[in-house]
């Protein structure tokens, strides 16, 4: 009993303080501040040149961001995204693109 009532309290804990769980690309795409340069809708970026990401294909998002976040992809305004994807974690990555390959173009 006092193991279900620690893993409640950690659970109610978790829920209070607006954690994003794993498999909650909507939530990440916004905790990770996607939505600042893609839109909220991620089909209106921030400058012309931003891509529209809305119903890309996912296994392209997650490649994209594992290059930007590895480094091997620098060109164009991978820059910009460097400093964010140090802070998003390899399963993050595929919650957000899941969720962002489900978003309407």
């Amino acid at each position: 009993m006092k193991l279900i009532s620690i893993l409640v309290a950690t659970a109610t804990v978790t829920l209070a303080s607006g954690m994003a769980f794993a498999g909650d690309g909507a939530k990440l795409f916004a905790d990770k501040t996607c939505t600042a340069c893609h839109g909220k809708d991620g089909k209106t970026p921030l400058m012309p040149d931003y891509p529209k990401i809305a119903g890309q294909n996912v296994k392209y998002i997650e490649k994209q961001m594992a290059d930007i976040k590895s480094g091997v992809r620098a060109n164009g305004n991978a820059a910009a995204m460097k400093g964010v994807m140090v802070l998003v974690s390899d399963e993050e990555i595929k919650d957000i693109a899941a969720y962002v390959a489900k978003l309407k173009p």
